[in-house]
């Protein structure tokens, strides 16, 4: 199946000291565009972590999100007490209390507030090493289910890519049909110039028809055709192939768009032109769709 190249995942670990979430999502892009955030404690796992999500998406503007929390009754964070800090603030309060004539002693709660007495610091964070495990359990699940997103998006894509072959294909077929009625009616125009022209002059039918022979040459559309029928098959065969194939089909969609744009500049005839115009607006609407897949 080909896959868009929109989604979002979402995967969970959980081990015995933490719980990793990861959180993936993914809008149109050229080339492959990620970014990913770890905390700070994990950048040591950021190349494997790349790698693993390189494996599995090509295409697209990849957003991952990390979070790391702690398991239930582990700590989460480490309140430190600064005694010595805490004496110096009740004997400089005591002080000042003697000094102004003011009875009262200090209360815990006055302490507490004082600056530099408490200091909260987080927890430790688990070491990379034992993380790992849980990130790539929950990247792949996260990716899991972003794959499984793009995919079903993908789908919806094949069945409008194939309608809009088949339109093209009928729009070639009307080219191929039209393409020799214009060679015939090249030829009796310039007959009815002649005519014009010389009025009663009898004319040279070997140098008119010397004269069609050249420009049928010039005009002939037979070889554009046929490339046409052989990229819209390859066409048709990627979509049915799947994976990864946005960039074939772009690539094909340039080699139509140069050949029903070489078909247009070489018709003199209205409908072989009408023709190839409302195949370049197929066309056009074929690679408004490959730019969303992957």
């Amino acid at each position: 199946m080909i896959r868009s190249m929109t989604g979002f995942g979402r995967g969970e670990a959980a081990g015995d000291t933490a719980t990793v979430t990861v959180e993936v999502r993914s809008v149109n892009h050229r080339h492959l565009d990620l970014a990913l955030r770890l905390p700070s404690a994990l950048a040591s796992l950021e190349l494997d972590a790349r790698r693993l999500i390189q494996g599995r998406v090509e295409r697209g503007r990849v957003d991952v999100g990390v979070q790391v929390t702690p398991a239930a009754g582990e700590p989460a964070a480490d309140v430190r007490v600064h005694e010595a800090l805490a004496e110096r603030y009740v004997e400089r309060a005591r002080a000042l209390g003697r000094a102004l004539g003011l009875a009262g002693e200090p209360t815990l709660t006055w302490v507490l507030e004082q600056p530099g007495v408490l200091e909260v610091a987080d927890a430790a964070p688990p070491a990379p090493a034992a993380v790992w495990p849980l990130l790539e359990r929950a990247l792949t699940a996260a990716l899991d289910a972003l794959i499984a997103r793009r995919t079903a998006e993908g789908a919806a894509l094949a069945s409008e890519l194939r309608g809009l072959l088949a339109e093209l294909g009928g729009e070639v077929t009307a080219m191929a049909a039209r393409a020799p009625l214009a060679a015939v009616r090249r030829g009796e125009r310039l007959r009815e110039r002649l005519h014009a022209l010389l009025g009663e002059v009898a004319l040279d039918e070997a140098r008119i028809a010397t004269e069609v022979a050249v420009w049928a040459q010039k005009t002939d559309v037979t070889e554009e055709l046929v490339r046409l029928r052989a990229h819209l098959d390859e066409f048709g065969l990627m979509v049915d192939k799947g994976g990864p194939v946005g960039r074939q089909l772009d690539f094909l969609i340039q080699e139509l768009n140069r050949e029903i744009n070489t078909v247009a500049s070489k018709a003199d005839d209205l409908e072989l032109s009408q023709a190839a115009l409302a195949a370049k607006g197929v066309v056009e609407k074929l690679r408004e769709q490959v730019q969303n897949l992957e």
